[in-house]
């Protein structure tokens, strides 16, 4: 990681575990605060970011003057999302609490005034109303009405050396009138196996709190030579346990496929096959890659050669979080802080392409 430059300071609010904190510092941003209120969220930015003050606590209680104590140079975050993504059928309206925490990130940035802003947001938020208006230019607009010069783009993951098919909206404003542009895609990408195939073997429900690569450094990707540049070991290599009938389910899926292909006789407890999403029981593609990680554990994605769902450390490695970044709480928690990050190495790109602005 390249060491922060302390004269470019940064803030993150909905910090999460800190996908968007750590590409900021890996790009040269030195991260001074950060405000969470999930407890194990928090405590897992506090342990990978030692420099930095976290507030865990609810951001509508927290003035923005406590961490107003020199000048900032970016303030970034991501707003709660799941009231704007087009999954959500049943509460994609304003009446939603979570749909209205944009406010919030507005108030920082009126306050504050840093030189730069990037909010981050589910693609769902372009496809949504506020009766006639569509939100995301309502949000642009308010950052150009408190003095911000706004940029917007819907950026996929795996464009930036992610292995992972994942796009986000980024909103990117600065104070000093520049026209910003967002930094081109790469002309490569990083498959499944070439970001985990040398992590542990593991079975259905196995705990490997520290075990060993299977690869020798030499002779691993790329990619996870990157992963393992601070870590002599890959740590919390953690398999939920699944049922032993949801394991029988996974021999009969091959890779690219789902649900569907599991034959009928072992899908029994399913009275309508017809509402299965067609993520559930998705094995990945080892030479692609791979789909969304959000709740990997909920939607039972299968390794790619192994019959089992992803262990910890896999999903942290298709999110781009290095080995050496360590997450907080129970594993259920650990899973959701995973797949609710921005990843870090798509946040760098966009961090970086900012600082050739400086």
């Amino acid at each position: 990681m390249k060491k922060p430059n302390k004269q470019l300071i940064g803030i993150d609010l909905f910090a999460g575990a800190g996908g968007l904190s750590l590409g900021a510092e890996m790009a040269g941003i030195s991260m001074r605060y950060a405000v969470e209120a999930d407890t194990y969220a928090a405590a897992s930015y506090k342990r990978n970011f030692k420099n930095a003050t976290v507030f865990c606590e609810d951001i509508k209680k927290l003035s923005a003057d406590s961490l107003n104590t020199q000048p900032v140079f970016i303030i970034m975050g991501g707003p709660p999302c799941q009231g704007f993504s087009l999954s959500n059928t049943k509460t994609r309206d304003m009446s939603n609490p979570n749909n209205r925490m944009f406010e919030e990130f507005l108030r920082f940035v009126d306050k504050i005034a840093p030189t730069w802003f990037v909010f981050e947001n589910v693609y769902g938020l372009t496809k949504f109303k506020n009766g006639e208006e569509n939100i995301q230019n309502h949000i642009e607009n308010r950052f150009r009405h408190i003095g911000y010069t706004v940029k917007s783009k819907i950026l996929y993951a795996s464009d930036f050396g992610v292995p992972q098919l994942r796009n986000r909206l980024f909103i990117v404003g600065n104070r000093n009138g520049i026209d910003f542009e967002f930094p081109k895609e790469f002309d490569y990408s990083v498959s499944v196996d070439e970001a985990i195939s040398d992590l542990p073997v593991l079975e259905n429900g196995e705990i490997q709190m520290k075990g060993e690569y299977t690869v020798p450094f030499e002779q691993a990707s790329p990619y996870a030579q990157f992963m393992r540049q601070k870590s002599k070991a890959p740590t919390q290599n953690i398999v939920s346990r699944n049922k032993d009938y949801v394991v029988e389910r996974y021999k009969y899926i091959g890779q690219g496929e789902n649900w569907s292909s599991i034959p009928d006789h072992l899908m029994g407890n399913y009275t309508d096959k017809k509402r299965c999403h067609s993520g559930i029981y998705k094995r990945l593609i080892g030479s692609k890659p791979s789909v969304v990680i959000s709740n990997y554990r909920k939607s039972m994605l299968i390794h790619p050669h192994q019959d089992r769902g992803l262990s910890v450390r896999e999903a942290a490695r298709l999110q781009s979080f290095p080995d050496d970044f360590i997450f907080e709480g129970p594993v259920s928690y650990i899973q959701q802080q995973i797949g609710n990050a921005v990843p870090p190495l798509l946040a760098k790109a966009v961090m970086k392409k900012i600082l050739t602005y400086k």
